[in-house]
Parts: C-alpha cells; structure tokens; sequence
C-alpha cells in the first residue's frame, strides 16, 4: 500500500493581505520580503535557499481567487510562494474557512459542513487533506528550539477498509510529532513509518540524534529505531507490567493485587538504579517464595526482573520517558475521531493525511 509521495512544490510564508498585492508587484519588496523571512524563519522554506539562494522567476494569477503569485528557483527547481492568508491549493481564504475546519476538531462530518458553510462535501475533505502534506516537526519547533532528546513510541492499532492496519506514532514534549501509516508491523514497515518523523526533525536540524526512546516490548519496534538511529537507547514502558496485572488480577484476585501493585510502584519509585534493581529482584523473590500467588501476576513480575536493564537504564538519562502516559493520552482523541469516521477508508495515503490533520 502506497502513501502519498508527490514532493511539496509550494512555499507558505506569512504575508498580510492588506499589501501583499503591492509586494508581489515589486520585485524588490519582494526579495527583501523573501530574505526577512530565511533570516528569521528558515525551516519555512527549501533546503539550500540560505546557503545557495534563490533566482527570481515569473508571476502568475490565481484563476481561483484572483491574487498575484511568485515563483522562485532554488537549486533548480521551482516553487510557488502562497501568502499565509490563503489555503493550500488556492482553495480559498483562511478567514473564510477557519471556523469549519475548527469544527472537524470535534468529528463533525463533511456533510454538516456542507450543509452550514456551502460548498461540496469533498471540498471541505480535500481541504483538511491538504493540511496533512506539512511536516510535523517543522510547524510545531522553531529552527532555534531543540528538538526533543528523549521520545516515546507505539503504534496505533486501527482497520483499513476492514483490514488490520496501524498508525505509527512519536511523540515528545507533550505533542505527537510523527504519524505514518504501516500495512503490518514487521521491522521493515515500522522502519519506514517512524522514519518519516526522522526525516522531518533532520531537515529541520541535520545532526538530530535522539538519546531514548520509551517503547514497549515489541521486537520490530526496537529494531526500526535502532535501523533509524543507531545510538538510541531503547527503554521499555514501566506502565504496561502494571495493566498486564492489572487487567487480569483485578477482580479475581482482588485482595493479591492490591499488595504487587502497591510493592510494584515501591520499584517505580525508586531513586537511583541500584534501588531499583534491589526492589524488583524482591518482589521477584516474594512472588517466588508465595504459595498463592497466581501466575498472573508471577509471570508478568519474573519478566520484569528479567528485563530489568531495560527499565533500569532510564537512570543513567534523566528527563526520559519511564511510562507512555503522555502517548496514550494524545492517543485517546484518535480512539475518539476513528469511532467517528468508522475507521479509514480510501488510499492509505489519504488516511495518513487524515491523521496528520488530527494532530494539529
């Protein structure tokens, strides 16, 4: 299954609508205009426009809304400059949009917007769409904000046309900074899908290397961000030991469960490895040497302990990620929009696209 892969040939930067007329007109306004904006907001645009420049190129009007348009070159190829006021694809005004697609925050269909706003229902879908094809990254640093050093990963189950598919997500800094669609979750799947996000932090900075990133125990996962970044550390999800427990010790074992998880989040807190390591291998050992502990809550604590390295080297990185607290959160209003819109139907390209919306 194909996602979208046409290259942007079109470069959004801000410009007021009271004179952007006259500064289209004047080539030197323009330039200067051009240049105001590489100095203060270079990851708006190409790559290479700083170092290498730019070549002034021809004008052309809008037949849609009627507005003057510039192009420029950089490094040979040609791209469109679209004011801020106006939306991708001159499909129409911001102003005048705006509060529909606000309304799509909040799942309301295509049909209700056509019925309230005019237009046709597939004019507000490929709206939103276009909204998708911006780089995640890009609009949410500026090219003077560090880029996240520690990040959480984890791939959203969902159906595609009735068939199993899965939203791969990154997030860091309390935002979802990567989304791509996998057909399956096989490393080479999962490479591609989290690559998208490498591919946009290192165009926003060439020497971005995440220290950690907080996954859960699937092999593919790890590998794909090992493949991406090759000094990753991968820490797993402190969280899931506790709901694999949880989901399955708490009613029939109430009065057992009770006591692991109150001695299991004894191992969270813990200080300092060493303290950690210490707490795990006791609580192992109590388990162990209990006669009526059930397996479900034995097995999940021996694994632990078995993986203990894993959980505890988030000490030696402090402000990484121990739980996916901050991932599943933001996860929630995706559960939210798929019941909605009955999961993902079309192109996977275009349910990439849908989800890229989602997050902004």
């Amino acid at each position: 299954m194909k996602t979208h892969t046409r290259e942007k040939c079109t470069v959004c930067i801000p410009f007021e609508k009271g004179n952007c007329a006259d500064i289209m007109k004047d080539v030197k306004k323009f330039r200067l205009h051009i240049d105001d904006t590489i100095a203060h907001f270079p990851e708006l645009l190409p790559d290479g426009i700083a170092s290498g420049g730019y070549v002034m190129k021809d004008t052309q009007k809008s037949k849609k809304l009627q507005l003057a348009i510039r192009r420029i070159s950089v490094a040979g190829k040609n791209y469109s400059i679209r004011p801020s006021f106006v939306m991708p694809c001159m499909t129409g005004f911001t102003q005048d949009v705006e509060k529909a697609l606000f309304l799509r925050k909040f799942d309301v269909s295509f049909y209700a917007l056509s019925y309230v706003f005019g237009r046709s229902t597939m004019y507000w879908y490929r709206l939103e769409n276009h909204l998708g094809r911006n780089s995640l990254v890009g609009a949410t640093f500026h090219h003077n904000t560090p880029l996240p050093l520690h990040l959480i990963a984890d791939e959203k189950h969902s159906r595609f046309a009735g068939e199993k598919c899965y939203v791969a997500t990154t997030v860091a800094s309390n935002c979802i900074l990567g989304i791509a669609m996998a057909g399956n979750v096989v490393e080479v799947a999962l490479t591609k899908a989290y690559g998208v996000f490498a591919g946009e932090a290192q165009r926003l900075e060439p020497s971005y290397k995440p220290e950690t990133v907080n996954t859960d125990g699937w092999p593919a996962t790890q590998k794909a961000w090992q493949i991406i970044f090759s000094n990753i550390l991968i820490i797993r999800y402190f969280l899931h030991i506790f709901i694999k427990i949880r989901d399955r010790a708490k009613i029939k074992f109430r009065d057992m469960f009770l006591e692991v998880a109150t001695k299991l989040w004894d191992c969270y807190r813990a200080t300092n490895k060493k303290s950690f390591s210490q707490r795990v291998r006791r609580l192992a050992e109590w388990c162990d040497t209990s006669q009526d502990v059930p397996a479900v809550i034995s097995e999940p604590i021996k694994k632990l302990r078995k993986n203990n390295r894993y959980y505890a080297a988030a000490y030696d990185h402090p402000g990484c990620h121990r739980t996916s607290n901050i991932l599943d959160r933001l996860m929630q209003r995706m559960d939210r929009h798929l019941f909605s819109t009955q999961y993902f139907h079309g192109s996977l390209g275009t349910a990439e696209l849908e989800h890229r919306v989602l997050v902004k």
